[in-house]
């Protein structure tokens, strides 16, 4: 395979033959600005031990996560000293070798009160293009043609296909796994999106999700809507997230030829994917003028496509229900949900981190991302998709939730039959399949490997992680 050495200066790219090597971050579980040297679980389950040890993952499973997002060329120059020497494996601690252990406890270095500072630059070109985009809607809102705003509509869910269901779900989370076209496609996607370089959005959403709302977060909820949202951009980073970030380790994403192949002609493929094509295209083939093209795609699209992923970060972590771990900021938000492709499931989403499908609930209409992942698993383009198994969902929910959850808000003891028996069940498993066919469910039934003799339509996840597709073990 392709391995990448990330020196100081330019990274070189060296083809060596070997294994592929997955990150292990785990996740923590208490707030670590009251104690930050607490370690962390290992388990990728954000959940008590006593369930872990009942319920014990699959090896593969990783738990190194992240749901924010960031802008780049001169808005990912954010003024940290660390970015050219994150990329460089014999120098930092982005080695496997060298990586902390989870369970080791090290003295917490002791920061003078810190004042964020503003980077002008960011905070002046992002402000100039939402005023751009404002003058472009009051100025050419209805004198764009149609077939433009389709391509607009259509570009948007590129690029959100590209941030949800490549750098989030597989490269951060390791939700699947991907064959190298499906991992071409979600790169040049993600380049529509035009946002950062994927190691640098890989590292800051593991550290979000390993020190959610602390110091360490780079977009911590608990400063304020704005700074969740888009303020993190403008101002440089707290010490804590820059000196967590150098402890991850990263391997997995610098051995990655197509994570090496985009890092290395970055700026090209943004320019050509995310404005020059998109841009180009509606006045030669619809006759659109330059001006409305330039303003509706150029600006316009690129402005509500950023800001439909910063909801991820802001609006998802402080609004909405709970119903599978009250103790945590992120939540359930249906409207962020839709105009993200399915990142908005966020309460859960922090749960379970490594499920591919960042949710539990809804059809597709709010999780188009899924959708196009279920696809890709029909051609084995994406293979070995975890999901957690429906007994451990239910412990999780009966053990921290809210008690929003429309199914487990109560135990299920305390459900009345008359309900249970009118109760639609979506994606039922065998044993659910059987019962509503005989009445009964026996082993002769429903043995306990029967997931593999139902349709894949009502086929439910068994064990604590379901590969979709066996195909390619």
């Amino acid at each position: 395979m392709m391995e990448v050495e990330f020196r100081r200066s330019v990274p070189t790219f060296v083809w060596k033959e070997g294994g592929e090597q997955f990150s292990k971050t785990n996740l923590s579980t208490a707030n670590r600005d009251l104690n930050p040297n607490l370690p962390d679980i290992s388990s990728p389950v954000y959940c008590d031990s006593d369930i872990l040890d009942q319920e014990p993952m699959a090896p593969d499973v990783t738990s190194c996560h992240g749901d924010n997002l960031m802008m780049n060329g001169s808005m990912s120059q954010r003024g940290e000293t660390q970015d050219k020497s994150l990329l460089d494996p014999i120098n930092n601690n982005h080695s496997p070798k060298s990586a902390p252990s989870a369970c080791a406890v090290s003295p917490e270095p002791q920061f003078p009160e810190w004042k964020p500072e503003i980077i002008w630059l960011n905070t002046i070109s992002i402000t100039l293009l939402h005023l751009a985009a404002v003058y472009a809607v009051l100025t050419a809102a209805f004198q764009v043609l149609l077939p433009t705003y389709v391509w607009g509509f259509f570009l948007g869910g590129v690029g959100g296909f590209g941030v949800t269901a490549g750098v989030h779900r597989l490269w951060t989370h390791r939700a699947y796994k991907a064959k190298t076209p499906l991992r071409v496609i979600l790169a040049i996607c993600f380049s529509v999106a035009g946002q950062n370089t994927i190691f640098d959005w890989v590292r800051d959403h593991r550290v979000h999700h390993k020190f959610s709302e602390t110091n360490a977060d780079p977009h911590n909820s608990n400063r304020g809507f704005f700074f969740a949202h888009v303020g993190w951009l403008m101002t440089r980073k707290h010490p804590e997230v820059i000196r967590r970030g150098q402890q991850l380790d990263m391997s997995d994403v610098i051995n990655d030829p197509v994570v090496a192949f985009h890092h290395k002609y970055f700026t090209s493929l943004k320019l050509l994917f995310c404005f020059f094509l998109p841009i180009m295209i509606p006045p030669f083939l619809w006759g659109e003028s330059w001006y409305n093209s330039i303003m509706a795609i150029g600006v316009v699209r690129y402005v509500l496509s950023l800001n439909f992923t910063w909801l991820v970060n802001s609006a998802a972590h402080l609004w909405g229900y709970k119903p599978y771990d009250k103790r945590i900021n992120p939540a359930e938000n249906r409207m962020v949900a839709l105009v993200a492709m399915g990142e908005g499931w966020h309460n859960y989403h922090h749960v379970f981190p490594w499920d591919y499908k960042a949710a539990e609930l809804g059809d597709y209409s709010l999780n188009v991302t899924t959708f196009f992942l279920d696809l890709f698993a029909k051609i084995g383009w994406a293979y070995d998709l975890k999901c957690p198994s429906q007994e451990l969902v239910r412990r999780v929910i009966e053990r921290n939730g809210d008690g929003s959850h429309p199914e487990w808000g109560c135990h299920p003891k305390e459900v009345p039959e008359e309900e249970d028996q009118l109760m639609v069940v979506k994606n039922p498993s065998c044993e659910t399949t059987m019962k509503h066919l005989n009445g009964s469910c026996n082993q002769e039934d429903c043995p306990p490997d029967s997931v593999k003799e139902v349709p894949e339509e009502v086929a439910r996840c068994s064990g604590e992680v379901e590969l979709r597709d066996k195909k390619h073990q």
